[in-house]
């Protein structure tokens, strides 16, 4: 044994050639920690002192090579100083830099995900060879920093700046055969043959056949482009990624920076270039959002593993209503594995619900995502039935009928009696109480929310809501189901809208309220896009169905009276009031007409700028930072009551669900981030500016408190 650690060994094989493992102990999969790295220099130095050593294969003992740096460590350093940070990340390149050194040729044996810092290993070897299960990338701009162990160096010297630029700034991992195309892989075998072919090339390599010399070379010095060519390609590259990224995401351009910027230096000099621009980002506050957007996720991972441990997987399911809803839970189902029911009154619905599963499965098969054979097959786990023959086989049923209380609770009750006493039922509904939705049933402890949001086979987030008698098995159960659907669940507690549609109303009214103080809601859209919402909100409503919206509205102010209860007529009234219903019958805020691929596009429309001057009480001036301001508040007020009143569980949860629900900016990290970013003390002082519109608009006790205190919701 040349070397022994926690999570690295190093060992001769035959003829000098030696392995140096991945394998740390005590976790799923190998990532670069700090004490990782500090093996990766010891086992380094061990190898470059055998004199009998002539190549070095690098592998994994896990499934996957190397998933990347380990972000809940790493998250600490980017609180240091600069020049702290800058030095620590100066010491890790040392590292890699001194393997890449090392005086015999070395080949990576990339058996599973090699990302990040895994990859930037990759990169540091001579050769790689690439498993067909594997895949590769520089994913950091997803978490709003760059390559920080001389990714934006290395990559552009392997496969050219035009590519790397593309991998590095898109983020996006890449398949065996585009990272062979590309040149990022010197072969792409099958997962048996791996650690043969990366022998055979390695000893080619010692003998002379291939000249690793040479190849090392080329990473050492600048990239091979005259001044005119490097200018060309950079300022193609950063053009496209600017238009792509858009101003909100400076960490792809950044990408483009800094290889453009470090391309005509050696490797030494490149890698002060790549240091700075990797701790100037690392400081900024869409690098903490994304971060924190990251380790997000893994609590709520953590957590909905520990519900899924408590079931059996769902075996097969059923849904009630066969319209566009019902129709893409049904697909999403089947296509993720899961055979389902699928139950209407009328042959038309059963024809709509296939119709849309149809539609969506041959999207897939236009696009090479799935053979034809494949889309036969899912098809055919989706049995439309009028009547409940199978549905007692089913361990899941859920309701997804029209969005009223009298016909829900007919429709559940029927249900109920022809179903397993074990089997779940749920109901997709977007506002009404499960509470109250549980009143007539016998087993209600059996029953519970499951909100799907539109469209099904796009949005990830299901709100799996418990009612007052819901048992901890029915959340089990439908959190595994959620997941099973390839859906990411939060367990929320009920109350009128749940969570994301509760926050999202109170946005709706501050936009309302705008428009009766004369604010243009062209304007408003514009306003709110730049902000990073992903549509306006007066696009959104056109969107999500003005109807809709009206009904839920409603919902909403018998619900909370004191702040959603309104004593004028607003603008989304009249829209109803008109048939005005958005997309869904083409004229709402904007008027919609069919492109050439039978999307909707949205134009000017005339009349709904007349409703819109029509309704104004008056005509205020008022600054893009106050459009903000009015449309944010009631969101992050009613996100604060929410978790103060434990219908969401935690900030994580909360900022998870706005990002995943409604496509809060993924830069700003969620509305409890936005606070934190801003200050307690400061959004206090902001809300207290629209004390007069009233109690949507009050910030509630605890974030005074926090205020008083300096307390924030995230470290």
């Amino acid at each position: 044994m040349i070397y022994e650690g926690k999570a690295i060994s190093a060992k001769f094989l035959d003829n000098g050639v030696a392995e140096l493992c991945f394998d740390q102990q005590g976790e799923s999969v190998n990532k670069f920690d700090q004490l990782t790295l500090r093996e990766l220099d010891e086992a380094t130095k061990a190898l470059a002192q055998e004199k009998d050593l002539k190549g070095v294969l690098v592998t994994s003992a896990k499934s996957v090579f190397i998933v990347g740096a380990d972000i809940m460590e790493f998250t600490d350093m980017f609180k240091l100083p600069d020049d702290e940070l800058k030095g620590w990340v100066r010491e890790a390149n040392g590292i890699f830099n001194r393997f890449e050194d090392l005086p015999v040729p070395t080949v990576a044996a990339i058996n599973g995900i090699a990302l990040g810092g895994g990859f930037e290993m990759c990169l540091a070897c001579d050769y790689r060879v690439m498993s067909s299960k594997a895949r590769v990338g520089l994913p950091e701009v997803k978490l709003g920093i760059n390559p920080g162990f001389g990714g934006t160096v290395r990559l552009p010297r392997v496969i050219g700046p035009d590519n790397a630029m593309l991998w590095a700034a898109t983020g996006n991992d890449q398949k065996p055969d585009a990272a062979l195309k590309d040149g990022g892989v010197d072969a792409v075998v099958e997962p048996d043959n791996l650690r043969d072919a990366a022998l055979d090339l390695l000893s080619k390599a010692i003998d002379g056949t291939f000249d690793y010399k040479a190849r090392r070379q080329e990473k050492l010095e600048p990239v091979k482009l005259n001044d005119i060519e490097r200018m060309m390609s950079f300022t193609t590259g950063k053009a496209m990624i600017a238009q792509q990224a858009g101003k909100n995401m400076p960490a792809p351009l950044t990408v483009g920076k800094s290889m453009e910027k470090n391309a005509a230096l050696g490797r030494d000099e490149a890698i002060e270039v790549e240091i700075e621009y990797f701790a100037k980002l690392a400081k900024t506050p869409e690098a903490a959002a994304l971060v924190g957007l990251f380790l997000n996720q893994q609590t709520l991972g953590k957590r909905n593993k520990q519900w899924e441990n408590k079931a059996e997987p769902v075996n097969k399911a059923a849904v009630l209503g066969a319209g566009i809803m019902g129709g893409g839970i049904a697909y999403q189902s089947a296509y993720k594995g899961t055979p389902i029911l699928m139950k209407d009154i009328a042959d038309a619905g059963l024809d709509l619900g296939m119709s849309e599963a149809t539609k969506l499965l041959a999207k897939r098969v236009d696009r090479g995502r799935m053979s034809g054979l494949q889309m036969g097959e899912v098809l055919s786990s989706i049995r439309p039935t009028l009547d409940y023959t199978g549905f007692d086989k089913a361990d899941v049923v859920v309701e997804a009928v029209v969005e009223n209380v009298k016909v829900k609770h007919a429709v559940l009750s029927e249900c109920e009696q022809h179903i397993r006493e074990d089997a779940v039922l749920a109901s997709n509904t977007s506002t009404i109480s499960i509470t109250r939705l549980a009143e007539p049933l016998k087993r209600p402890e059996n029953f519970c929310g499951m909100h799907f949001f539109n469209p099904v086979h796009q949005m990830p987030l299901v709100e799996v809501i418990r009612g007052e008698k819901t048992s901890d098995e029915t959340v089990a159960r439908v959190v595994k189901y959620a997941t099973q659907m390839g859906k990411t669940p939060i367990v929320i507690n009920d109350c009128p809208g749940f969570f994301v549609n509760r926050v999202l109303f109170p946005y709706f009214a501050g936009f309302d309220m705008m428009v009766r103080d004369g604010v243009d809601f062209r304007r408003i859209d514009k306003v709110m896009e730049k902000f990073g919402m992903p549509m306006g909100p007066a696009y959104l409503m056109d969107v999500v169905g003005i109807d809709t919206g009206f009904h839920a509205a409603e919902v909403m102010a018998e619900g909370f009276p004191d702040r959603m209860k309104h004593d004028y007529t607003g603008i989304s009234e009249l829209m109803f009031k008109a048939d005005r219903y958005g997309q869904k019958n083409g004229v709402g805020f904007y008027r919609y007409e069919k492109d050439k691929k039978g999307k909707p596009r949205k134009t000017e429309d005339e009349t709904a700028l007349k409703m819109a001057a029509d309704c104004a009480e008056k005509s205020i001036e008022i600054t893009d930072e106050e459009i903000v301001a009015r449309m944010m508040i009631p969101m992050c007020t009613e996100t604060l009551r929410c978790l103060d009143e434990n219908i969401v569980s935690c900030p994580e949860d909360a900022d998870m669900g706005l990002i995943m629900g409604i496509g809060f900016p993924v830069f700003r990290g969620g509305a409890l981030r936005y606070i934190d970013q801003m200050g307690a003390k400061a959004f206090c002082e902001m809300a207290d500016k629209f004390a007069h519109l009233g109690k949507l608009y009050e910030p509630t006790e605890s974030i005074r408190k926090m205020a008083e205190n300096g307390e924030t919701f995230f470290k």
